[in-house]
């Protein structure tokens, strides 16, 4: 079976139609996942018309056909704003000299060492609970994506190094590869991921001290060819230790979010989580409380079955505000879907809008 570059590679004569521009030069093939004999990916377009997507699919099939590819599904999608402003091109400029588009930077973007500046521009956003199995990894991810979905480029980084579960919880299953030393995130639902589980075969555990993992952690940074983005989240681990303190230290600029469930211990413990941002000078933007209750498919009641009330409190006891309460569920996927993930929602479900509100509430606040 041919591999995500050999896709990439294949798909290279396809050009934007307005520009004249190769599709996978200007990374406009995305979320490109191989799996059996089957293939998925999106490809974005500055105006998505019916026209022009048809011959473009009809295109990509072909070259994929030729290799052997014959189960292909292809999402088209139009360029939003900030896809635009990163290839030069305003709306309003477009509009009005579309014949004379300046293409330029969109392969500049930002090493580590820029990333990690306060005058990079990207809003990092820590993700922090007080202790594990609050959800606090499946806020994350599916605030990245919500963030993507509204045209927002973002990275994540699976910062919680023990208990990594985010490639696991977007159903990615290739692995970063390297190009002149630099490694290249994965890509996911619009959103570029790197994880310790992608350097981890077999779901073996990792037995290192602070020290290693702090290095890890900085690698994640410095070494990965992130690109232009406008968000960062960082997946924390949870509780107070080495990996939280280091991400504290080496982002003095970065903003929180803090997850727990309604349980009244869970909130206290999350409240040492929201004290440690406080402490070190971080901006919190406000509490997430996940599993606030269970919601009758058939008749529509609320059953509170780990409590009430524990976001609320601890909003309130950190002098910040209570962003969302999410739901019990699982995402509406199934296996055969070749978009599917274990965690991820989808936009057009009930639980998909309320990360949609959350990340234009995050988006606000910056």
């Amino acid at each position: 079976m041919l591999s995500k570059e050999q896709i990439l590679e294949l798909l290279q004569p396809l050009q934007e139609p307005q520009l004249g521009v190769s599709l996978t030069e200007l990374q406009w093939v995305r979320d490109v996942m191989v799996k059996e004999n089957h293939v998925a990916l999106t490809m974005v377009t500055l105006e998505n018309r019916t026209e022009d997507t048809t011959a473009l699919s009809d295109a990509a099939r072909n070259l994929l056909s030729q290799h052997g590819v014959n189960d292909v599904h292809i999402r088209l999608r139009a360029a939003s704003e900030n896809e635009r402003e990163s290839l030069n091109i305003g709306q309003a400029d477009y509009e009005e000299n579309q014949d004379e588009v300046l293409v330029k930077g969109h392969a500049a973007g930002l090493d580590g060492h820029e990333l990690l500046s306060p005058e990079s521009g990207v809003r990092f956003i820590a993700v922090a609970s007080g202790k594990g199995g609050v959800g606090k990894s499946t806020v994350t991810v599916n605030l990245a994506a919500a963030l993507a979905r509204q045209g927002k480029r973002v990275g994540l980084i699976d910062a919680d190094i023990y208990g990594f579960s985010v490639p696991d919880m977007m159903g990615i299953e290739e692995y970063p590869v390297v190009e002149d030393g630099i490694i290249q995130p994965v890509e996911r639902f619009g959103v570029k991921v790197m994880s310790m589980g992608f350097f981890i075969r077999e779901n073996n555990p990792v037995i290192w001290r602070g020290p290693m993992l702090g290095r890890m952690l900085r690698q994640f940074f410095t070494d990965v060819n992130w690109g232009e983005l406008d968000y960062m989240l960082l997946d924390l681990p949870p509780g107070t230790g080495d990996v939280a303190l280091d991400v504290h230290q080496m982002l003095p600029h970065s903003k929180e979010i803090i997850v727990t469930t309604p349980h009244a211990t869970a909130a206290f413990v999350a409240a040492r989580a929201g004290a440690m941002a406080i402490q070190t000078e971080h901006e919190l933007l406000g509490v997430v409380e996940n599993m606030a209750y269970y919601e009758c498919s058939k008749c529509g009641e609320k059953d509170y079955v780990f409590g009430r009330g524990g976001g609320g409190t601890l909003a309130e006891s950190l002098h910040t505000e209570l962003l969302a309460q999410i739901p019990l569920g699982a995402p509406d996927n199934h296996i055969s879907e070749p978009d599917f993930s274990p965690s991820v929602y989808k936009a057009d479900s009930s639980i998909g809008a309320i990360y949609d509100e959350v990340a234009q509430s995050v988006d606000a606040k910056f």
